[in-house]
């Protein structure tokens, strides 16, 4: 080396040793996530079920094949495969499978509209009463408070299934097929069913990994995102327009692809107030889905500064998958003010099995077909529950449009 590099070389020697080195990438899972390779044991867990029992990896020691699979109440992809377990379990009776579900979310990190598919969060005592409704033959077990089974199998989403042989060796991860409708008709690759087959025929498993797919584990951490998205919520603005009984009828008609629920109020109607978060609670509920929430004010139309500022006190904004579609339509919101003296015209327009009395609430599919209509302050439950049993609660393939 000459003189002139050594001396250059001496220069930029403290620069080098003090620069700072590049920080690691930042993991996109929480810290002590572990994930299981292929013959991998199985980790132990110590979990309540819904039947208030805690459950082990012991209890199921005497299953030649145990699937540990874990679901969730809100996931639709989750849902859809429910029936397939059962169906698994019943035909495999005898041949020493068993099943193991574990929910591992945290129920406060969902977001309202995260839980437009299903009747239920996944709290533990809301577990009970989805795995009643759907039959539930196999055990279900509540992770969500430390989700450390979570992390022991590296559980990325629900639904994603482990299956272990006698010795509890992990030889098949990942989808239960590769079908996310409730259709058995439109699974074509059964994955699990084919890693079950070959074990216990004594052979090797043919895929022992795919790539689960469904909603993505709601970590714990993910509550600070959360908050984030409900300050954004309560901080949205709202527009109000006029309408008039032409405008209201082709609404009603609803030549959309949205299901349409219309409420007629005032703010100096009591009942209407109290319903109002009702309302809304459902509005965000569905906001990931082709749903829209129209409100009606019967306020004289000068006071809409009036209307605007409840509507945004009660959070009644549009959410933002919606918004393209109302843009199309050439319309600003969702919110309205009556702008003609006789409501019999609106009554005409929007519901004529409308008594008259205010709030009224009526709820239209596609095309206009009434789902709901209830005159007086409604019941949640009740209103979304009906909501969901015509929208599903899962996913549902477009029909194929012949040529």
């Amino acid at each position: 080396m000459n003189k002139l590099a050594l001396i250059l070389l001496a220069a930029l020697l403290p620069a080098l040793m003090n620069a700072e080195t590049p920080k690691a990438k930042k993991s996109a899972m929480p810290e002590g996530f572990h994930e299981l390779k292929i013959g991998d044991a199985a980790p132990d867990f110590d979990l309540v079920g819904i039947d208030e029992d805690k459950h082990t990896l012991k209890n199921y020691e005497d299953a030649n094949l145990l699937m540990v699979a874990f679901l969730s109440n809100h996931c639709p992809t989750s849902q859809a495969v429910e029936g397939r377990i059962k169906k698994l379990l019943k035909e495999y009776k005898g041949r020493g499978l068993k099943v193991v579900a574990i929910n591992p979310n945290d129920p406060a990190a969902l977001r309202p509209d995260e839980l437009g598919y299903s009747k239920y969060n996944d709290s533990f005592p809301e577990m009970k009463l989805h795995a009643k409704e759907q039959g539930f033959t196999f055990p279900y077990l509540y992770d969500g408070d430390t989700q450390k089974a979570a992390l022991a199998y590296g559980c990325l989403a629900t639904p994603h299934v482990f299956i272990f042989d006698k010795e509890r060796k992990l030889r098949y991860q990942g989808r239960l097929d590769d079908s996310r409708y409730a259709d058995e008709a439109t699974v074509t690759e059964p994955d699990a069913r084919h890693a079950i087959e070959a074990l216990l025929a004594g052979k090797p498993v043919p895929v022992e990994i795919t790539k689960p797919h469904g909603c993505s584990t709601k970590w714990i951490d993910k509550r600070q995102q959360l908050a984030a998205d409900n300050d954004k919520w309560e901080k949205g603005g709202v527009e109000v327009e006029l309408i008039d009984s032409k405008g209201i009828a082709a609404l009603r008609k609803n030549d959309t692809k949205k299901v349409r629920m219309f409420n007629v109020w005032a703010t100096w109607c009591g009942p209407c107030v109290e319903e109002f978060p009702e309302l809304v609670a459902t509005s965000r509920k569905f906001g990931l889905r082709d749903f829209e929430f129209i409100s009606i004010s019967m306020n004289d139309p000068k006071d809409m500064d009036e209307v605007k500022e409840f509507l945004e006190k009660y959070n009644a904004v549009v959410p933002d998958k919606l918004k393209p579609s109302l843009k199309a339509e050439g319309r600003k919101g969702n919110s309205y003010v009556f702008n003609e003296a006789s409501q019999d015209a609106l009554i005409k327009a929007l519901d004529p099995e409308w008594p008259g009395p205010i709030p009224h609430t009526l709820v239209v599919a596609p095309g206009g077909e009434v789902i709901f209509r209830h005159n007086g302050p409604v019941d949640g439950d009740e209103l979304r529950a009906k909501i969901l049993e015509h929208m599903g609660r899962f996913y549902v393939p477009e029909p194929e449009v012949k040529p």
